[in-house]
């Protein structure tokens, strides 16, 4: 065999090569690193901003540095976003996702965590109101006081819990509540979790599907014998391996008959099993009991929900007092009256919600949100599912195909270098 014959018999493995190889990496400049890796300074920063908008949004200069990090985990905020405008927004409410985790099961985790608590509770709350009073009561008293709150607790936290039921919609920001969640490892998750099986499939195709490119690329080389033709083909091959693959995964999004092939998005196809993979994460990691209640409590509308439990609690406790109300109130006056039941409704709600981020609990309650989500995007229909996976890299498209280019511009020379004088 004449060295000419090897030099373009081996075409079609350098392409193949180039396929596999610009596919591999594609998939590990999509995810890793998983933080930035690289040098930072504010003279990057600041030359950065002169540039382009699409060029500052690469990873690495977003940041104001030279380097990388993972195209999916460098936009975990966004990816966050994406998800809730493109996916969880559409799938449920905040209500929706609040009565999944069954209210009267959270007054019930909570009445049964706190019922011990309670005598605690009151003695804080009287030592600090009416100390001298309450030092002064007879032990039998204070046990009927304990003993009174012990008793109407339940019907005070049920009714806590439905009100904040029906105001959850107004309690709640969603969106900022998943994008405070989707750290870069989260994201990264996401789409491995569901993808594992696509992505391995599109770093093997890309071998197959350059090594038959490399077949006309060859014959082209033959009859077209300029140097620079292999490096301009090699550009092509890297840019269309990763264009197909790109598009393997998302399109056709309906069914298509091709003879007797069957094509469809490698995504779109397995929508049942991607909808139970992501429904995991997102009930077991994001939409959980103790999620909720650190964002109500804590979140930017927190003032709102105190505002709201206050309102429902105040008239539960005034009502606890009983027959014995009227009396207390001209015992301990109006106004140490409502300081101590405001007290109890308001400064002490952290303490009664501990119980909801109990962790066994959370995973009970996570089973009906994770069969809502699944049900509600296994409906979606095929268009809507696959912009919602593919909303989040859609822009950071371009440099997966540059990266391809270059990589086959790169084995092009390469050839060209090991065949010197050859072609």
């Amino acid at each position: 065999m004449s060295e000419s014959t090897l030099a373009l018999i081996s075409i079609p493995l350098f392409t193949g090569a180039i396929g596999y190889v610009t596919n591999w990496t594609g998939v590990l400049m999509l995810f890793y690193p998983v933080y930035f890796r690289g040098i930072r300074s504010p003279a990057i920063a600041k030359f950065a901003r002169k540039l382009p908008y699409r060029l500052q949004q690469i990873p690495g200069f977003m940041i104001g540095g030279i380097g990388w990090q993972g195209i999916v985990p460098s936009r975990a905020s966004k990816v966050g976003s994406l998800a809730v405008d493109t996916g969880i927004a559409k799938l449920g409410s905040p209500s929706d996702f609040w009565h999944q985790l069954e209210p009267e099961k959270m007054a019930e985790q909570i009445v049964a965590a706190m019922q011990d608590e309670i005598p605690e509770l009151v003695e804080k709350i009287m030592l600090r109101e009416h100390p001298r009073l309450w030092t002064d009561l007879p032990p039998r008293v204070k046990q009927l006081v304990h003993a009174r709150v012990r008793q109407q607790f339940p019907e005070i936290v049920h009714h806590m819990t439905g009100e904040i039921g029906r105001n959850i919609d107004q309690l709640l920001d969603v969106k900022l509540m998943v994008i405070r969640r989707f750290d870069p490892e989260l994201a990264n998750r996401v789409f491995l979790d569901m993808g594992q099986r696509e992505l391995t499939f599109i770093k093997n195709f890309g071998f197959f599907f350059g090594f038959l490119l490399g077949i006309p690329v060859a014959a082209f080389t033959h009859f077209v014998p300029f140097w620079w033709i292999l490096p301009i083909l090699g550009v092509i091959v890297g840019y269309v391996t990763n264009w197909v693959a790109l598009w393997m995964i998302y399109e056709p999004a309906r069914p298509r008959k091709i003879g007797p092939f069957r094509m469809q998005g490698l995504f779109i196809r397995r929508q049942h099993d991607v909808a139970d993979v992501y429904a995991r994460i997102v009930a077991d990691e994001i939409l959980t009991v103790a999620n909720f209640r650190d964002e109500m409590l804590n979140g930017p509308r927190a003032d709102r929900t105190r505002a709201v439990i206050e309102a429902a609690m105040l008239p539960a406790i005034d009502r606890a007092s009983g027959p014995a109300r009227a009396a207390v109130r001209v015992a301990f006056g109006s106004k140490e009256y409502d300081a101590v039941t405001r007290s109890f409704a308001v400064e002490h709600v952290e303490e009664i919600m501990i119980p909801l981020g109990d962790p066994d609990f959370g995973r009970d309650r996570s089973g009906a949100i994770r069969k809502l989500i699944r049900e509600r995007m296994r409906e979606m229909a095929p268009e809507e599912f696959g912009e919602m996976l593919r909303t989040a890299t859609r822009q950071d498209e371009w440099l997966l195909l540059l990266h391809g280019a270059v990589l086959g511009f790169a084995a092009g020379m390469l050839h060209l270098v090991i065949f010197k004088g050859i072609l």
